[in-house]
């Protein structure tokens, strides 16, 4: 027994021991910091005029009461009805306004840079120290404690508070929501403070007056970051940071005030029962010592527990929103509907008829006012927002096309503005991602850019065109981008006879324009050129791009081998010469093996000739026919010297014809102005051919009168040229059937002499028979003669 009270001595006697030397150093390290804060001037680089103006002139409300400063600034101006929302304002500990050292009071941004323009100020010492000119820390004991709810509303910390300074006040909201803005800066940025522990304890509580009602601390990070304290809210600057530094204010070299650190605007905010009595408790207090203090900045007019005006899904509207082509906005009166609540909705102040509901939808600019009045109650509720009305410029989808060259590579963005939107005016805004462009933040592409951006193919922009103002299309921009294709264009030959088809192939392309004449988007085209012709083709991008320079080729076209080769007819013996022509860069290969471009033939029979110039060939055939000798099968003559020679004509080749023994030859086989009673000798033949056929034939004509006179002229009728014919005979008759004359060889004559006698004047018949030399047939010629014989 008594070895265990000596244990538990001993450790009692440790506990004790370590407790005391804990308390001496807590007391050294307050001592240092109250010797630390002598003379101690902040760390910013604020001078006059970059500070905030505390409870100074010539500002009235630096004289108002705490219920003055709650209603009339920290919830603004009263309406007509007065502030019957507001009551029960005190403030602890309790000092006057006539007390320039008192730890609240209004403030006023004045010159500097502070987010609020003015509002209600609460710290932990002197509130006048907290601006209008440097000097040291606003460090003074209000001697008044800690806060037993401020203590239950941190979770049972174990911080050694004082100092508490308090604003409290009751509220009937008149909405759903209620919220503040305000502002924690703090001493304790300073040194390695807010890494050590030293956390200023700050809240801002709010319960419903109903019994039982609890605290709920609002003073807390977005998130559940957290309390709004010096150690939860720390910059990189310090060992210990960052910690939720996105809320402290960096921004600027001075916080515009005297405390060493601050927080960016905060919002406090909570969901309430409108028409039921609230209580709101802002409390702060020094952590271990009153040397470093903090302060609470609640901004003027941003204490709202009236009636609000909301869109249609309840989200809060500002005061003032934009209205763009009359684009129906759906306003809402942010309040719980109780029975017996009236609406009624104004514009520019005029009732506005059936307007009664609790939402009323917009559709031109204007001031709009909401009036909501509660059953009982004299004084409606009323919100107003101010719609002001703007046109959007026209704007639609649309693409732009770039068709690379090794010279040109990327978009000129501009070149899309005529497609997006005609109207004069408007500004475009191109975007890349579509986050940005439906804030419409400044992450656009800069205008400096637009003429040389480098986009890809198939990307998407996304264009908000304005009107300068606040009124706005977004449309998307889609950007086709491909290779500018170079045209290829081959032949299957470039040397062709005429007649021929060549095949022509465009390549590098999806489609294809053709020109020189032919139709048609198809890679392939057959052509049949008469004459030496060049094609073109431009190549197509499956995106549309087309060729700089069409591809060309030249088809020449040979001229035609032409040839006048034909044969003819000979005769046993003769030699005909077969032409083939000529012509440039003509060679020659015969059937008979000659290479030159005439041949002499004897032979009957089929020749050809194959011809070639170097590109196309031609084989031409002709005929060499035997001829046969033609023979003279009728002889028609007439008094008139027309001779008429028809001939047999086996060969069936042409003919031609000679009356003067074949020194001169016609193509007709009638004769004129050939004497009568003369010797022809007649001529037909093969054309080109020795083969002749020979008639001598005479002209007989029987005179009808004869003067047997011895003047040569008329004085005989000849029979000699016939005489020989075959069957010739020759009589000649008086009128009364007596032969006066008959042919004999020794006398193949009449003279007019019968027996040696002159026969008298007078008509004597004649009969001549013979057979024509040419027919073959008899030919008996019959008429008179007039004989004169002279006595």
């Amino acid at each position: 027994m008594l070895k265990y009270r000596l244990n538990n001595y001993f450790r009692f006697s440790f506990l004790l021991l370590f407790l005391i030397s804990s308390f001496s150093f807590a007391q050294n390290e307050k001592k240092k910091r109250l010797e630390s804060a002598k003379n101690k001037i902040p760390s910013s680089s604020a001078k006059a005029g970059d500070l905030i103006d505390v409870n100074v002139t010539p500002y009235p409300a630096s004289n108002y009461t705490p219920t003055q400063l709650v209603t009339d600034i920290l919830v603004g101006s009263s309406t007509s009805c007065g502030t019957p929302n507001i009551s029960n304002v005190t403030i602890s500990p309790v000092q006057p306004v006539t007390d320039t050292e008192r730890f609240w009071g209004y403030f006023n941004k004045a010159t500097s840079n502070f987010p609020f323009k003015e509002g209600i100020v609460l710290t932990t010492g002197t509130a006048r120290l907290a601006g209008n000119t440097p000097q040291g820390q606003l460090g003074v004991n209000l001697t008044t404690g800690s806060d037993p709810d401020l203590e239950a509303a941190l979770a049972g910390s174990t911080l050694d508070l004082e100092d508490a300074v308090i604003l409290e006040f009751d509220f009937v909201p008149s909405s759903t929501e209620m919220k503040f803005n305000y502002i924690f800066a703090s001493e304790e940025y300073d040194g390695g403070y807010p890494c050590s522990g030293y956390e200023d304890a700050f809240a801002l509580l709010l319960k419903p007056n109903t019994p039982g009602g609890t605290y709920t601390n609002l003073a807390v990070l977005p998130g559940g970051a957290g309390l709004v304290t010096a150690t939860n809210i720390v910059p990189a600057s310090f060992s210990c940071g960052p910690i939720n530094a996105q809320y402290y204010e960096t921004s600027s070299p001075s916080n515009q005030t005297n405390l060493y650190g601050r927080t960016v605007p905060l919002t406090a905010i909570a969901t309430v029962v409108p028409g039921q009595s609230y209580h709101i408790k802002m409390v702060m207090a020094d952590d271990n010592d009153g040397t470093h203090d903090s302060a609470v900045f609640l901004e003027a007019g941003s204490f709202d527990i009236g009636i609000s005006i909301v869109d249609s899904a309840g989200n809060p509207l500002p005061e003032t929103i934009n209205m763009c082509d009359n684009t129906p906005q759906v306003l809402k009166a942010q309040v719980v509907a109780n029975p017996g609540m009236t609406f009624q909705w104004y514009k520019n102040n005029v009732a506005i008829a059936g307007a009664t509901s609790i939402t009323y939808t917009a559709t031109s600019p204007g001031v709009y006012t909401v009036k909501v009045v509660v059953p009982g109650s004299n004084c409606p509720a009323e919100a107003t927002i101010t719609i002001i009305g703007g046109t959007s410029p026209a704007a639609q989808n649309a693409t732009l096309k770039l068709c690379t060259t090794p010279s040109i590579s990327t978009f000129n963005l501009n070149d899309a503005k005529p497609q997006i939107s005609t109207t004069a005016g408007a500004v475009f805004r191109f975007y890349v991602n579509q986050a940005d462009a439906v804030a419409q933040n400044a992450n656009y592409i800069p205008d400096a850019n637009l003429a040389s951006y480098n986009g890809t193919d198939g990307q998407v922009l996304y264009v908000v065109v304005s009107n300068g103002a606040f009124c706005s299309k977004m449309v998307t921009l889609t950007l086709r981008k491909e290779a500018t294709p170079v045209a290829q264009l081959v032949a299957s030959d470039t040397k062709i006879c005429v007649g021929e088809t060549v095949m022509l192939t465009a390549s590098n392309g999806v489609t294809y324009q053709w020109v020189s004449g032919l139709t048609g988007t198809a890679p392939v085209q057959l052509v049949s050129p008469k004459q030496t012709t060049t094609y073109s083709v431009y190549a197509i991008g499956a995106q549309g791009c087309k060729s700089l320079q069409p591809a060309t080729v030249t088809i020449e076209v040979v001229p035609a081998i032409v040839s006048n080769l034909s044969g003819g007819m000979i005769c046993e013996g003769d030699q005909i010469t077969l032409d083939a022509g000529a012509g440039p860069n003509y060679t020659y290969l015969w059937n008979t093996g000659a290479t030159t471009q005439t041949i002499s033939v004897g032979t009957p029979g089929t020749y050809s000739v194959t011809i070639d110039n170097g590109v196309c060939t031609s084989t031409y055939k002709t005929e060499v026919i035997k001829a046969i000798i033609p023979e003279i099968i009728k002889v028609d003559y007439n008094e008139s010297g027309v001779l008429v020679v028809m001939a047999s004509n086996p060969s069936n080749g042409p003919l031609e014809y000679s009356a003067d023994n074949g020194v001169t030859w016609q193509n007709s086989n009638i004769f004129t102005n050939i004497p009568k009673n003369t010797v022809v000798s007649i001529r037909v033949r093969v054309k080109k051919t020795s083969c002749v056929g020979v008639l001598e034939y005479f002209t007989f004509i029987m005179k009808n009168v004869i003067t047997p006179n011895g003047d040569n002229v008329n004085d005989m009728i000849d029979f000699r040229g016939i005489s020989k014919y075959n069957s010739f005979k020759a009589v000649i008759s008086d009128r009364y059937g007596r032969e006066v004359y008959k042919a004999e060889k020794v006398r193949p004559y009449w003279d007019g002499l019968f027996q040696g006698k002159k026969l008298p004047t007078g008509s004597y018949w004649y009969q001549v028979t013979f057979e024509d030399p040419a027919t073959k047939q008899i030919v008996v010629k019959t008429g008179w003669i007039l004989l004169k014989n002279i006595e």
